[in-house]
């Protein structure tokens, strides 16, 4: 306990954006220092940690047998429990320039339908990382704090929070979540959706970067102004001979309308659960976008649509989360009142 207040000295307190697809993290005083993929490379026999990040994403499918390329996390939760745990102590390692003597008091932001078991496996992978003092908060509160909404107040905020594994929509009104909903189709999803798409229609099998790509280039929930297109290379099944085809937006359109629809009936769900005077105060304010998912080309104008409200999309929807966690570590009164 004495050495933990002595290390605690030397290390600064971290805000962590601990995502399915990515990492952020905010060091208290010195703003985002670190952006990373939520990857790790590890040798298949000896579990020795090969790559952690940018690093380790490069080399997704593309492996020798011995080099395993993994994601620790999976739907917004630990799906590896060591492998996360060595993730989170290199990022902090990086953070704090390599040194071993570190033990930060951390804010890590989870998912709003985190279980109590899960909630355990964040906080004990944190701790055996060499963290100080652990809080959690809720994802959605995190980015209502991160886009600047007036959370403390007795009015209505909703949000709306896409993340890799998981989307999110929460009503908060003084300083408290009055209704979220979590479900478990978001960026992943999307691009699992984009790479059975191609296989089913084309025969065509594509890697999990390459669907991420077509997501990120011309996916889009809404019919575009104008067609854009886009060439891929994959495996033919048929031959086994590498192949390069080009596809369109319609298309991928028509392969994203699945775990879209989803994400468009979870805001209505939670619209409908909604208190009446809160309610009220959506109408006027809108719903809030924030994720890295919500950057999808005509979300926002689908969902404008689909309930006829104002929807604003954040400044910096991948940053979020993160900026609110970071907001939180350095105010311990607004930490104190939005953990959990």
């Amino acid at each position: 306990m004495f050495f933990d207040s002595i290390w605690g000295l030397f290390s600064s307190d971290l805000a962590i954006d601990l995502g399915t697809a990515n990492t952020l993290i905010i060091q208290k005083g010195k703003g985002i220092v670190l952006r990373e993929p939520s990857v790790v490379a590890i040798h298949s026999e000896s579990k020795q940690v090969l790559a952690v990040g940018m690093e380790a994403k490069k080399m997704l499918g593309r492996t020798p047998g011995h080099i395993i390329a993994t994601r620790p996390m999976k739907d917004g939760v630990i799906a590896n429990f060591e492998v996360c745990e060595a993730m989170i102590r290199f990022f902090i390692r990086k953070v704090h320039n390599r040194r071993s003597m570190v033990r930060p008091r951390v804010v890590i932001a989870v998912p709003s339908g985190i279980t109590q078991v899960e909630k355990r496996a964040v906080r004990d992978a944190a701790i055996n990382a060499g963290v100080r003092e652990v809080f959690l908060i809720e994802e959605p509160m995190a980015a209502a704090i991160g886009v600047g909404l007036p959370i403390s107040e007795a009015s209505g905020n909703m949000i709306l929070d896409i993340g890799g594994g998981t989307t999110e929509v929460a009503v908060i009104s003084l300083s408290g979540i009055v209704y979220s909903r979590s479900v478990r189709v978001a960026g992943d999803e999307m691009d699992d959706a984009i790479a059975n798409y191609v296989k089913r229609k084309y025969n065509l099998l594509i890697g999990e970067r390459t669907a991420e790509q077509i997501k990120m280039t011309i996916g889009s929930a809404f019919p575009l102004e104008n067609q854009q297109t886009m060439e891929i290379k994959g495996r033919d099944l048929m031959t086994g001979i590498p192949k390069t085809l080009v596809i369109n937006d319609p298309e991928i359109r028509d392969a994203l309308s699945e775990p879209i629809s989803a994400v468009v009936e979870t805001v209505k769900i939670a619209l409908e659960r909604t208190p009446p005077e809160l309610a009220a105060d959506i109408v006027d304010k809108g719903i809030i976008l924030a994720g890295g998912g919500s950057k999808l080309q005509g979300l926002d104008s689908l969902l404008r649509e689909e309930t006829s409200l104002p929807i604003i999309l954040a400044e910096d929807p991948l940053s979020a989360v993160v900026m609110g966690t970071g907001i939180a570590l350095e105010n311990i009164n607004l930490l104190r009142s939005v953990s959990i």
